[in-house]
């Protein structure tokens, strides 16, 4: 292949779209692997399972980014340079996972106890990048076409894919049930690598992630420096063509100069009737998909077994991509549409908060049909609100950049609510009952 044909294939809309979803990959791949490795690291860590009680403190922390990002945007108006922000983001994200694979295990004696101070203090430093990720990934996205804000979903899909399948692959939480002196015992199988090495995988992704944010605004250098001067006076009268709000011009991305000259509607033409609908049913689906229904899906899967566990979490996380790809061909405009969806999506998660409610009993815990239920309830629920978040996000990329923002605040709002409401229910007062490995109970 040619020179030149090398450099039409690199700025093809087919390689945007690929560095869109590894660019979105690092959004939440920190956190996401945080948890999915936690049944290895409570083993050497001497918090043990009080654990995941720090680790959901440290993200809900992690919101003071989100916070300062949105402070920022309302004292001083478009001073905010997001391309810059999202670069020290991800250098603070890299940095931080770094030394995370080499300091992970390491502890700290404060006060007599020895606490794992390295571990929480690095997780905290990735749960705010992954929370600050959340204002300015998705303002970013304003300089693109809608088509590509889909493809950032299905990026942030394999944040959640790719650590699980790695967990998958490294045998986490496998165990055997052996009988030793007519008594049933849960015998965990050693993993087929470290937990470093998980956080090596982690440290890569992150790496992947950031090359693949320079790569996209390289790209947009590169455009600028090769456009004629007669092409760019066409790109500029056909921008002044578009609505106010519409910053692209074909599949081109657009300036950090642009993005602030060009004047954002009114504020009251954006706060009508359907935004906040549309910001509503964002933060109901986060606050279920984010915070809810992750805190109870093991009451809800282990009482039927721990494949169907391991099947519910990765069929899961293999909907959310291909619900988003689904919304590459067909958006869903129509707000009654929306509100029906999420009332479906609402029904099978009310299905398995009553599953994690009834645990270590629930129905059909010992036949075929209630492991499938609960296997495709999660695929369903995962997949409805999947593909509700990435058409509510491409109808706000049409209301603005300011409205990319607001779509950023309600994720990261819902999603918060939703994991502070069920802290105290799952950790404080105990609510759920979880099932014990290789125990069945003669009361079911």
């Amino acid at each position: 292949m040619s020179g030149s044909g090398l450099v039409s294939v690199w700025n093809g809309a087919a390689v945007t779209h690929g560095l869109m979803a590894m660019f979105a990959m690092g959004s939440w791949v920190s956190v996401n692997s945080l948890w999915v490795e936690l049944p290895v690291v409570v083993r050497e860590l001497p918090e043990g399972w009080n654990l995941p009680a720090y680790l959901s403190v440290l993200i809900a922390f992690g919101n003071l980014g989100p916070i300062a990002v949105t402070v920022t945007h309302h004292c001083a108006p478009g001073r905010l340079n997001e391309r810059v922000a999202i670069y020290y983001i991800q250098v603070l994200a890299v940095v931080a996972s770094l030394f995370l694979a080499i300091f992970w295990s390491h502890t700290v004696t404060m006060a007599g106890v020895e606490r794992s101070l390295p571990f929480l203090l690095l997780s905290f430093v990735l749960a705010l990048v992954c929370c600050t990720s959340t204002v300015t990934f998705l303002p970013f996205m304003f300089r693109y076409p809608p088509e590509y804000i889909r493809t950032f979903f299905i990026g942030q899909g394999f944040s959640a894919l790719f650590p699980c399948i790695v967990a998958l692959g490294q045998g986490v939480s496998k165990l055997e049930c052996k009988t030793e002196n007519g008594t049933v015992k849960a015998e965990y199988l050693e993993e087929r690598f470290s937990a470093q090495n998980f956080f090596w995988f982690l440290f890569v992704m992150l790496i992947i992630s950031a090359l693949s944010f320079v790569a996209l605004t390289q790209r947009q250098i590169e455009s600028q420096q090769h456009r004629s001067p007669r092409e760019s006076d066409s790109a500029e009268t056909s921008k002044n063509r578009e609505e106010t709000h519409r910053l692209y011009s074909g599949g081109t991305l657009v300036s950090e100069e642009q993005v602030h000259m060009v004047k954002e509607p009114p504020a009251q033409t954006f706060w009508t009737a359907r935004n906040i609908y549309l910001l509503a049913l964002l933060a109901i689906s986060n606050a279920l998909t984010n915070g809810v229904l992750p805190s109870v899906q093991s009451f809800s899967c282990l009482p039927y077994s721990n494949m169907t566990f391991h099947l519910s979490v990765v069929l899961g996380n293999i909907a959310n991509p291909l619900a988003c790809f689904l919304a590459m061909f067909f958006v869903l405009r129509s707000s009654v549409g929306l509100g029906s969806l999420s009332v479906v999506a609402g029904v099978f998660a009310a299905y398995l908060l009553a599953l994690a409610a009834l645990s270590p009993c629930p129905p059909l815990q010992g036949s075929l049909a209630g492991k499938a239920l609960v296997v495709i309830s999660w695929i369903v629920f995962t997949g409805l609100f999947s593909y509700l978040k990435v058409v509510i996000g491409t109808l706000l990329h049409e209301a603005g950049h300011a409205a990319l923002l607001c779509c950023g605040i309600s994720i990261q709002a819902g999603s918060l609510i939703g994991a502070l409401t069920m802290f105290p229910l799952v950790n404080v007062y105990q609510v759920f009952v979880r099932v014990q490995d290789c125990v069945v109970l003669d009361s079911c």
